[in-house]
């Protein structure tokens, strides 16, 4: 009987729907989400029938009955959608597909085809380069890169130098926020972790407006990989070991991802590394010891998203301790002498002079996409940065307690709307806030030498994109910042009458009996800044690409540069700001020319930089303290000029065999008398011949040549007093060391531990034939050679 009755209904329904009048028409469109134009040949599948779209994107289904039907709509680059349609209610649909969706598929970012800027000049390296210098700073990193060095103090703490300038003329992004860690100092290395990023890309120049206006130098743009839009678990963890310094380096990340957009993801970063070794002895108290973490979560989807990301960042760096001198007299006989005078057996204890700095980084980050508009994208920044710098005092306590001790927080908030909709142009307009305090404290018993202060800055930019013809683009764009500093500086009345300040600042005194004849002064400044760029991106004969760009940049001085005032422990020398120096202004020109192809390519990048009122830290003379003599260095402005041009070749000899030279060169000078401006990189030619295999399980080898030029354009030494001679003397300080050749080595194979699992190993000597030489760039050179030899072994495991 049950059976009965199930067979009774189903033929009632037949009935009924064979009844029904399925006369019902339904018309539309399929369109891009994106950017709202027409998608022809997509295709709308039911019931097993098959609707394509004509060449206007317009379809029409006839003969639907009035019930609900489930339609899937697909197209070429985009993922199928199904949409439910109630025919008794709808006559007319547009179905929107996200035509870009397949941003959201990617695990891999190779950064090659996705630039910053369209007419400046930039490079990307990608996570192969990463993972080759894992182990390594960011500064040693970036230095693959044409026109990219390094400022060093030692091996440990590496500052970008990109075509000449480093410090705060450089802006470092790191996931999306741009770094505030003290930067102003030349021994403050950046404190990101390169492991986190996988890949990097360096602007050089401050065309990329949308993260600054006076990034004079360049912006380095660190980005991690998007997280897939699908079910998925995968990893990477690298293990290294190294002769020189004789320790190990562990990196692991892990990302969970879900096809509803949801993610996961953890990093962890752990570096132990003791003294390291010049050709023919150590360089006692190098040893290293940092430890990072950072981890993400969030929604990733088409459009609209979220993600909160936190990290932190602890490191422990040793300063050479035969960097560390007692007066002038030390640093004479350092000069002239052919080894450091402290030598002692290797150790992994790190004693003062040393470095310990923490940051921590919190964001929270927000985007959504509008239908046939554009993308806005919102977010909240934190960062907490400590930086303590330990001297050797008069005594064991006196040791323990910090020289230097500041701390930075910082709260930004920025907000950006990105107008894509069109295929002939885009522009995109935001607005920054940030708020900055800076506490130093009073507690080491120690003089201040940055005080206590508060930064406002506030800005807003515009930027267009637009299409002239199909291979030749144009840019623009304009930026106002505006930066407001309010300080609380103790002077001594002898520096306050020397320096002339009487006269200029008496407004700013707060109180003029303050104990141990020092002032309390209330420095307040204000800079207003504008920034532009304009370019163009011409591209003729399929593989030749021309870029032009003009970029404006103006820069407030940093707080070091206005308030330094005292001796500096680390760096052991006195260092003095100037209350009167101004922002600096930049203008720049720059080109590039370059043609790729199958069996070569080739880079040629010229740029002139005119900087009216650059501002540089310079060796003027001598200063008695209680500790004795020390080397006093002044910043002051002048008009400069840089000159210079990157270039690059590549060759592919053979299927296994190719080959790739880089050359830069830079002349920076004084614009009135011509003297050579201090610290500006000596030119340096690399070359490099790599042979590859794939079918020995992707076997390559490399064979790297770095010979780096003598500086010969350098400013004048300086005569000072030396108390043990009782006379003046010519110390040279600003002498550069001679011209050097280093080889270096790398090789690597690739196994497959699974379907989608792999086994790199890596092995890399550096400095080859264990030559001897120092570095025009590394503080320590008066002091020691740079490092020897160095075995590198490598393991990585993608998971």
């Amino acid at each position: 009987m049950k059976r009965l009755t199930l067979i009774l209904v189903f033929f009632s329904g037949v009935t009924i729907l064979s009844a029904q009048e399925c006369d019902k028409t339904l018309t539309g469109k399929v369109i891009d989400f994106h950017d709202g134009v027409p998608l022809k040949e997509a295709t709308i599948t039911f019931n097993n029938k098959t609707i394509v779209t004509d060449n206007n994107g317009t379809y029409t289904i006839n003969d639907l009955c009035a019930v609900s039907y489930a339609f899937t709509v697909s197209h070429v680059d985009c993922n199928s959608q199904v949409f439910t349609i109630d025919m008794s209610k709808v006559t007319t649909k547009d179905f929107y597909l996200e035509h870009h969706l397949n941003e959201l598929q990617e695990v891999k970012v190779s950064g090659e085809n996705h630039t910053k800027t369209l007419s400046s000049q930039e490079e990307t390296i990608d996570k192969n380069i990463i993972e080759k210098y894992s182990n390594a700073s960011l500064g040693d990193a970036l230095k693959e890169i044409t026109g990219v060095s390094s400022l060093n103090t030692g091996s440990t703490i590496v500052k970008p130098i990109i075509q000449g300038l480093s410090g705060s003329r450089i802006l470092i992004m790191n996931n999306g926020v741009r770094m505030q860690d003290m930067e102003w100092g030349d021994e403050h290395a950046p404190n990101v972790d390169i492991n986190v990023a996988n890949s990097i890309t360096v602007v050089k120049g401050a065309s990329a407006l949308k993260y600054g206006g006076d990034a004079i130098g360049g912006v380095i743009i660190m980005e991690t990989n998007r997280a897939p839009a699908k079910d998925t678990l995968f990893g990477k963890t690298v293990l290294s070991g190294s002769t020189n310094g004789r320790g190990g380096f562990l990196t692991s990340k892990l990302t969970k991802a879900y096809e509803s957009g949801m993610f996961l993801k953890v990093h962890g970063t752990l570096k132990r590394y003791g003294d390291v070794e010049a050709p023919d002895y150590v360089l006692s108290n190098t040893g290293i010891f940092e430890k990072g973490f950072s981890a993400s979560f969030g929604v990733n989807k088409f459009t609209y998203g979220w993600d909160v990301f936190y990290s932190f960042y602890d490191n422990e760096i040793g300063v050479l301790e035969a960097s560390h001198i007692g007066n002038v007299d030390d640093l004479f006989n350092a000069i002239n002498s052919g080894e450091p005078d402290i030598i002692r057996d290797f150790t992994y204890d790190i004693e003062n002079p040393r470095q310990e700095v923490t940051h921590h980084l919190g964001r929270v980050k927000y985007f959504k996409r509008f239908e046939q508009l554009g993308k806005w994208t919102t977010q909240y920044d934190f960062q907490l940065n400590n930086r303590l710098e330990f001297d050797i005092r008069r005594t064991q306590e006196l040791d323990k307690i910090p020289s230097i001790d500041l701390e930075l927080t910082t709260h930004s908030i920025t907000s950006d709307f990105e107008f894509d909709s069109s295929e002939k142009y885009k522009f995109t307009t935001g607005a920054l806030f940030r708020y900055q305090e800076n506490f130093a404290d009073p507690l080491t018993g120690v003089r201040r030498l940055i005080p206590d202060y508060e930064k406002y800055d506030v800005g807003a930019f515009f930027t267009v994109e637009y299409d002239l013809k199909e291979n030749l683009i144009l840019d623009a764009g304009i930026r106002y910042d505006f930066n407001h500093i309010d300080a609380q500086k103790f002077y001594l009345n002898s520096r306050w009458e020397l320096r002339g300040y009487e006269e200029d600042f008496s407004d700013i005194v707060v109180d003029r009996n303050v104990i141990g004849s020092q002032l309390l002064t209330n420095p307040v400044f204000d800079y207003h800044s504008i920034s532009g760029t304009a370019g163009m991106q011409y591209i003729f004969k399929d593989d030749y690409e021309f870029r032009f760009n003009y970029a404006l940049s103006q820069r407030a001085p940093n707080p070091s540069e206005l308030f330094s005032d005292g001796l500096h422990h680390s760096a052991a020398r006195i260092e003095l700001g100037d209350l009167r120096i101004d922002q600096e202004t930049s203008h720049k020109i720059s080109l590039s020319l370059k043609n790729n192809n199958q069996k070569w390519g080739w880079e040629l990048a010229p740029y002139a930089n005119f900087i009216q009122d650059y501002i540089l830290l310079e060796p003027v003379g001598t200063e008695l303290t209680i500790r004795g003599a020390f080397p006093v260095w002044q910043y002051r402005q002048t008009d400069a000029r840089l000159l210079g041009v990157d270039a690059k070749v590549y060759a592919n000899w053979h299927t296994n065999w190719k080959t790739d030279h880089m050359f830069s060169l830079v002349k920076g000078k004084e614009t009135e008398d011509k003297q050579a401006l201090i610290n500006m990189p000596a030119p340096n030619f690399n070359n490099k011949i790599t042979f590859t295999k794939a079918e020995w399980f992707d076997f390559t080898a490399s064979l790297e040549s770095q010979y780096h030029f003598r500086q010969n354009e350098f400013p004048p030494n300086i005569m000072v007093f030396s108390p043990s001679r009782g006379q003046d003397i010519l110390l040279e300080i600003n002498t550069p060391p001679s011209a050097y050749h280093l080889l270096n080595f790398d090789t690597g194979m690739k196994f497959k531990m699974g379907d989608e699992s792999f086994l790199n190993l890596g092995f890399t000597i550096n400095n080859l034939a264990n030559t001897t030489y120092r570095n025009y760039l590394n503080r320590q050179r008066y002091f020691a050679d740079d490092l020897g030899r160095n075995f590198l072994l490598r393991i990585s495991i993608n998971y």
